[in-house]
């Protein structure tokens, strides 16, 4: 048997706080968001990564999902510079 639910009001509260929190960091990383179908995703990824070398700048998919329609939603992540 599966647990109940939160209310809605519970999760949106809980997201709020998060995105507030995600909103604060004080980090150096640039972050940039696509919405992208499966195939354009996986080419804009790889795009990043031979721009941005992972070595250099700390270049990561930091996080994705699937959406409707086979699109998929991901935050890249790297350094400003490499030194």
């Amino acid at each position: 048997m599966l647990p109940p639910k939160p209310p809605r009001s519970v999760v949106g509260r809980q997201l709020d706080k998060s995105r507030k929190i995600a909103a604060s960091r004080k980090d150096s990383f640039v972050r940039e968001t696509y919405r992208l179908g499966r195939p354009a995703a996986r080419e804009k990824a790889k795009e990043w990564f031979n721009r941005f070398p992972k070595a250099a700048y700390w270049t990561q998919v930091e996080s994705w999902r699937v959406l409707d329609g086979d699109v998929i939603e991901f935050t890249m992540r790297r350094l400003p510079t490499a030194d």
